[in-house]
């Protein structure tokens, strides 16, 4: 962990910004729940546990200031709520996400599929893409069981039924 935030100490600096000590609690709320697509207000719950004193403006105004340099992601998974996801150190795109619409948990696809559509995109229309993010809406594997074992006693129930009568 001390390995990424001195990197993102560099890339504040490179900026002409200093990685003051709420802007690194904040980052390290990030690092510590970097599975989760915490809102701002997760993110402000979090650090106030270890920094009661910084404000939620303060949480607010980091998360803009890493957005703006690409420390972080800021997403919208159609539910009205700004997400802060940290941009991976190996990857020159965000990675992609699949959004349940029943349950609304959000998994990631860290690969990244889509070079050869952009190696299409400069060559066909010399359009030099610099990033991209693709969210997928569907139904998650947990409800597809959950679905199938609610389908499945509903069935069972219909048959012995069917047999009393």
């Amino acid at each position: 962990m001390e390995a990424r935030i001195e990197k993102i100490k560099q890339q504040l600096q490179s900026q002409g910004y200093k990685l003051t000590p709420q802007r690194e609690a904040t980052v390290r709320v990030l690092l510590e729940n970097e599975d989760d697509h915490l809102s701002a207000e997760d993110v402000f719950m979090l650090v106030k546990e270890k920094a009661p004193e910084i404000g939620l403006a303060t949480v607010y105004r980091t998360l803009e200031l890493l957005s703006e340099l690409h420390v972080v992601e800021k997403i919208n998974f159609g539910d009205g709520v700004a997400r802060y996801d940290l941009r991976g150190d190996t990857t020159k795109h965000h990675h992609h996400h699949l959004i349940c619409v029943q349950c609304g948990s959000v998994d990631e696809i860290l690969e990244d599929w889509l070079g050869p559509l952009e190696e299409r995109l400069e060559r066909e229309y010399n359009f030099t893409v610099v990033d991209h993010r693709l969210d997928f809406h569907g139904i998650c594997y947990r409800c597809k069981a959950k679905n199938d074992t609610t389908a499945q006693k509903s069935l069972g129930k219909s048959k012995k039924n069917k047999s009393q009568d």
